[in-house]
């Protein structure tokens, strides 16, 4: 259970509190070595044949713990306003709606979680959001809608992986 590749994912919990501190140092690098350690930890896991249920469940949720605490840190700073914030974390609404897909149609139990493309690139975007806006970097109000659009792009993908599951008896 607590092997490398778990570990790694487990240090972003500490590494987002880093975010309660309003230090650029310190808060870009939280996300460099969030970064890091979400793309070390995969390649691990994936290059030693040691990925495991709890890996599968604790990576992508400390990914959203790290997202979601250092937006809210930025949020009551005002650094960023809340329909960006909203539109950055557009894709965990999609999965929601993918999960209510799975559930309606008895695809939930025989379903099999992975990652997707345009996930993962979400997440990578996000990281490098709460980078730029660490050091004082503000986007252009039309770049948050990128985030709509790969969430969308996930929630497809989602959907064309749960069509290929066959309904379970139950």
């Amino acid at each position: 259970m607590f092997i490398l590749s778990n570990s790694l994912s487990l240090i972003r919990a500490p590494m987002a509190l880093l975010f309660l501190q309003e230090n650029t140092q310190i808060r870009l690098f939280a996300v460099i070595f969030a970064m890091l350690s979400d793309s070390i930890d995969g390649y691990i896991a994936r290059r030693y044949d040691a990925t495991t249920v709890f890996g599968a469940i604790i990576d992508p949720l400390m990914d959203k713990f790290f997202v979601y605490f250092a937006l809210l840190m930025l949020f009551l700073e005002h650094k960023i306003p809340f329909w960006a914030c909203c539109a950055m974390l557009s894709r965990d609404a999609f999965l929601i709606l993918n999960a209510s897909y799975l559930k309606y149609t008895k695809r939930w139990t025989n379903y099999r979680f992975r990652s997707v493309r345009f996930g993962k690139l979400t997440t990578a975007a996000q990281f490098f959001v709460l980078g730029s806006l660490s050091v004082g970097y503000c986007f252009p109000s039309v770049f948050y809608l990128i985030f709509v659009v790969f969430g969308l792009c996930a929630f497809l993908e989602f959907l064309q992986l749960s069509r290929s599951t066959p309904i379970s008896d139950t």
